[in-house]
């Protein structure tokens, strides 16, 4: 299971982050697959990127003159939403890449959380609200609204976009302000973070997470629960990166359904394909 998510994972990056050309002479593609979202948080400003960000594209049609409501957007978050849920955070986004590799540095005692998690995990609820939705509706630099979440706080748009430009193009360097060096900062604080909390962007600050976990509870890719085969020994808990407990996984909007629970559930009560007929009896297996 990890080594095929790993797989799965490094697969998808390049896949969408695969314009070599675009990294090599620091220039963004802007084909017609641009107007096509990817799933996972993936920068538009990527010299690799063949796809935009949801989030960005979010922004983007609040930005417009006027308001309107972004129904395309809208649809394709509830599309891969019902369908995959945080999955998508899980196995198909960039970012979230980076933060597993970087967790896997052998320094300092690893963390699954942060101090104060149970109140921490709402920001990525109030940066969807006030950044990437509110933000981009009101804020203004001069006459152009702004797409706050994009401008202010997307480390990996400084991580995939801003820095592969930068190590390019010898203009853009000139012109390096106040801003570049304070979304600069905050990437390295998720870098350094990263090393000894789990994924602490997708469980405090994205708004994408919120999103897609908002569907986990109806999603079709679910990790089923089979109560009448758990034996309550605490495995799958554990082996979560996130600690959730069994009775709450499938509902969880924490869970990113990345199958550490149930490559180690020694009951076989979790799975990601649910079992027809009669469950075995509690503590009793196949």
């Amino acid at each position: 299971m990890k080594k095929i998510r790993l797989g799965v994972q490094l697969l998808f990056t390049i896949l969408t982050n695969g314009y070599v050309y675009g990294f090599l002479n620091g220039k963004i593609y802007q084909g017609r697959m641009k107007y096509v979202c990817v799933p996972g948080l993936n920068c538009y400003s990527c010299p690799g990127a063949i796809g935009s960000c949801p989030i960005g594209a979010l922004q983007a049609l609040l930005n417009q003159k006027g308001f309107e409501i972004p129904f395309a957007v809208l649809g394709f978050f509830f599309l891969f939403g019902s369908v995959l849920g945080r999955f998508v955070c899980g196995w198909l986004c960039p970012f979230g890449l980076v933060q597993d590799l970087l967790h896997k540095i052998p320094v300092f005692r690893k963390r699954k959380k942060l101090p104060l998690h149970h109140i921490l995990k709402y920001g990525k609820y109030l940066t969807l609200i006030f950044l990437a939705g509110i933000g981009s509706m009101f804020l203004f630099d001069g006459f152009a609204k702004v797409p706050a979440f994009c401008k202010y706080l997307c480390p990996s748009g400084t991580f995939f976009g801003a820095l592969p430009l930068l190590s390019t193009n010898e203009l853009l360097r000139s012109q390096l302000g106040g801003l570049f060096f304070w979304k600069l900062g905050v990437l390295l604080v998720i870098v350094f973070l990263s090393i000894k909390v789990y994924r602490p962007f997708c469980q405090y600050l994205c708004p994408l997470g919120a999103i897609y976990g908002w569907f986990n509870r109806f999603s079709l890719v679910q990790v089923h629960w089979e109560k009448e085969r758990c034996i309550s020994c605490g495995a799958c808990e554990r082996a979560c990166p996130v600690s959730i407990p069994a009775e709450e996984i499938s509902r969880s909007p924490e869970c990113i359904r990345c199958g550490k629970c149930v490559q180690v559930c020694p009951a076989h009560c979790l799975s990601f394909r649910k079992r027809q007929g009669e469950s075995l009896p509690c503590g009793t297996e196949e």
